[in-house]
């Protein structure tokens, strides 16, 4: 029996089909191993739909049933007036960060996890009406987290590998959101200051602390 790699472990053919009425398994697996691949850009269900050679509703009812699984989550992008923001397109993460291939999409997945968990806790323990969006506008400038009370930004966070300049998108976003705290973290990198613009750089293990 093939097994498909479902948060960290395994999940047989019987689990996934006893779940919702799926037929073609071994799509359902292309798509899960294609994942991993795809963690930190905007998640096209069309150019799925392409590789797989299926229908957009199957491609579409497939990530539910991963969601549903525990094996991913998605979150879909802030817009504003004030901002020529894409509406649609969702990012994906996996609740099992291992899985994700690349070094520097693994470590802002790892983080999207954290900042999930935190939004989860603050909305259950003191109810609050936090939301876990990401920034991309039609120009390409893009914020990789960003997260909202009460449709509003309070928090932008821009993940980076090693030490590195800051990104435009974070620049761009603190200007028009100056109230918004900003900050840009890094896995590997020893910087630690805050920017003229306001903008707070350091290293990821005091950001999460």
């Amino acid at each position: 029996m093939t097994m498909l790699p479902i948060y960290g472990a395994t999940a047989g053919h019987e689990d996934v089909s006893g779940l919702e009425s799926i037929q073609d398994l071994g799509r359902l697996e292309a798509l899960m191993l294609r994942l991993p691949e795809l963690v930190g850009r905007p998640l096209s269900i069309n150019s799925l739909r392409e590789d797989l050679q299926v229908s957009h509703k199957s491609v579409a009812r497939w990530l539910e049933v991963f969601e549903r699984l525990y094996a991913i989550f998605r979150i879909p992008p802030f817009g504003s007036p004030k901002l020529r923001g894409v509406k649609k397109e969702q990012k994906h993460y996996h609740l099992e960060w291992s899985l994700v291939p690349d070094m520097s999409c693994r470590f802002e997945n790892l983080v999207a996890c954290h900042l999930l968990k935190w939004v989860h806790f603050e909305a259950d323990s003191k109810g609050r009406d936090l939301e876990l969006r990401y920034f991309r506008d039609v120009d390409g400038r893009e914020v990789d987290f960003v997260v909202l009370e009460g449709r509003q930004p309070i928090l932008a966070v821009e993940c980076k590998w090693a030490d590195a300049e800051i990104g435009k998108g974070l620049n761009y976003f603190k200007a028009r959101f100056p109230e918004c705290e900003a900050c840009q973290i890094s896995s590997a990198g020893s910087h630690d200051y805050v920017s003229p613009e306001g903008i707070r750089v350091c290293p990821a293990l005091g950001f999460l602390a």
